[in-house]
């Protein structure tokens, strides 16, 4: 039995599909027997993949889904951080792997969903995390603080090549990263790349729009955040004093910023839009660049119709990905 992810750009509907296929799949098993269509039948329980619907509190600003929308489907890597905290990649790994255990022990399938590109290849593909040292660390953040970024990155291009073109020029934090890994293992950086190899047998599916379909979808699911109450979620949490990785989410730095003083709520909601549809340009590059994704045209009728299909073709052994969509075209290339 397949493992399914629902993978795709932030506002395609991934949440909504990933509670109806798991219904459709049985239910969970957490369930009352009687919601189950046969006893005995295995059920399916979902894993998030998203990093920010990790933390608790980040609701309305994540469009995580409530516990009204959830169905009965028991959901997993929800609200397991404090905003405080920063989140960690290999700590997620090591969590939702064990999740992984435990639905196969229950004898349930685990549908995985979200668009945290990276999350979601921690959990499925062969991917190895090396350990770290606060000193050498320090040591390597004062000298990026020092020289800054394209210093940092002519230096891991000279050491890593292959590691300086994936992680590219301004994301700091990865270069950092790179250099303390190849300092401490004395390997490359890009050795650890996640690989794209599954660790257990899975299907992938994304989910496709036309790139003005996401656009329009992408504002009026701000328009719905705000109007559900972001900003006195945004304040809430800022009380409580959000650390640096949730600080940066999209949707909470912009009112932050406004909090702050900085921009007007107007400016606010208008930076929001813009970020995330940038976000949605981003996150199509990553999962547009795996040949093993099934697509579905996520404005279909039937799209469960057509998930479901491609889940009992791969539970035979055929995986078909199929041709490219719109959203990949216009937003992978």
């Amino acid at each position: 039995m397949n493992i399914v992810a629902v993978v795709g750009p932030t506002a395609t509907g991934k949440s909504d599909l990933g509670v109806e296929l798991a219904l459709a799949l049985g239910g969970s098993a957490a369930q009352l027997s009687a919601t189950r269509p046969n006893a005995g039948t295995p059920g399916a329980q979902i894993i998030n993949a998203d990093a920010y619907q990790l933390y608790r509190g980040m609701d309305i600003g994540t469009a995580k889904v409530t516990y009204t929308e959830r169905r009965g489907i028991v959901h997993h890597q929800l609200d397991v951080l404090d905003v405080s905290e920063d989140s960690s990649v290999a700590a997620y790994q090591a969590s939702a792997r064990a999740d992984l255990d435990a639905i196969a022990a229950a004898g349930d399938r685990a549908i995985v969903v979200g668009g945290s590109g990276l999350y979601v290849r921690a959990l499925l593909d062969e991917m190895n995390f090396p350990g770290t040292d606060p000193q050498v660390r320090a040591r390597i953040e004062e000298r990026a603080e020092r020289l800054g970024t394209r210093a940092m990155y002519n230096e891991l291009k000279g050491a890593d090549p292959a590691a300086a073109e994936s992680i590219g020029t301004s994301n700091v934090r990865r270069m950092i990263r790179a250099l303390e890994v190849i300092e401490l293992t004395g390997d490359l950086y890009s050795a650890n790349l996640p690989k794209q190899e599954y660790v257990r047998p899975a299907l992938t599916i994304g989910l496709d729009y036309d790139r003005a379909a996401l656009d329009a979808r992408v504002e009026k699911r701000v328009d719905i955040m705000f109007e559900r109450g972001l900003l006195d979620e945004v304040k809430g949490l800022a009380e409580l004093g959000m650390g640096r990785t949730a600080a940066r989410a999209v949707g909470y730095a912009e009112v932050l910023a406004h909090l702050a003083g900085d921009i007007s709520l107007d400016e606010a909601r208008e930076q929001i839009v813009t970020n995330t549809r940038r976000l949605t340009r981003k996150q199509m590059g990553w999962f547009g660049r795996d040949p093993r994704i099934v697509w579905l045209d996520g404005a279909s009728s039937d799209v469960l119709g057509a998930a479901l299909e491609a889940v009992e073709r791969a539970d035979h052994g055929v995986i078909t990905p199929q041709p490219e969509g719109p959203v990949r075209r216009s937003l992978g290339s």
